[in-house]
């Protein structure tokens, strides 16, 4: 897909502004990611990676970031032996993932309502 947009850009000076937009265009449908405890879930298939096509996957970035980060991070220090076993149960930790999860769409929200924001003022002051 990149190649194919990458291609019908062009070369002249709105083409990086063209391929920006479409490709946030396209993107922007694409289901977000969500935090979900693995306790509380029966069906294993849904811990699979669409894009990157592996059965079990998690992800967390640096624990400063977020603090579903740090509870992944807590989880696999426990899981690995590094540190005593968090004292919550599954459906607290579920708890705290929609939490979570509520929070990131309400961000994301606010970026969009921004984005287009800051374009209805571009336009108006651009005749």
């Amino acid at each position: 897909l990149q190649k194919s947009l990458s291609e019908t850009f062009g070369a002249d000076q709105y083409s990086r502004a063209r391929k920006e937009v479409l490709t946030y265009m396209f993107s922007r449908p694409m289901q977000m990611a969500l935090y979900f405890c693995t306790g509380v879930l029966k069906d294993e298939t849904l811990f699979h990676h669409y894009a990157l096509n592996v059965p079990f996957y998690t992800h967390f970035t640096s624990p400063i970031r977020r603090y579903a980060d740090i509870v992944v991070h807590r989880l696999l220090s426990a899981s690995l032996g590094a540190r005593s076993p968090l004292k919550m149960e599954k459906e607290a930790i579920q708890k705290q993932a929609d939490h979570c999860n509520d929070r990131k769409m309400a961000s994301k929200r606010v970026q969009e309502l921004s984005a287009d924001l800051f374009f209805s003022i571009f336009v108006r002051v651009r005749p």
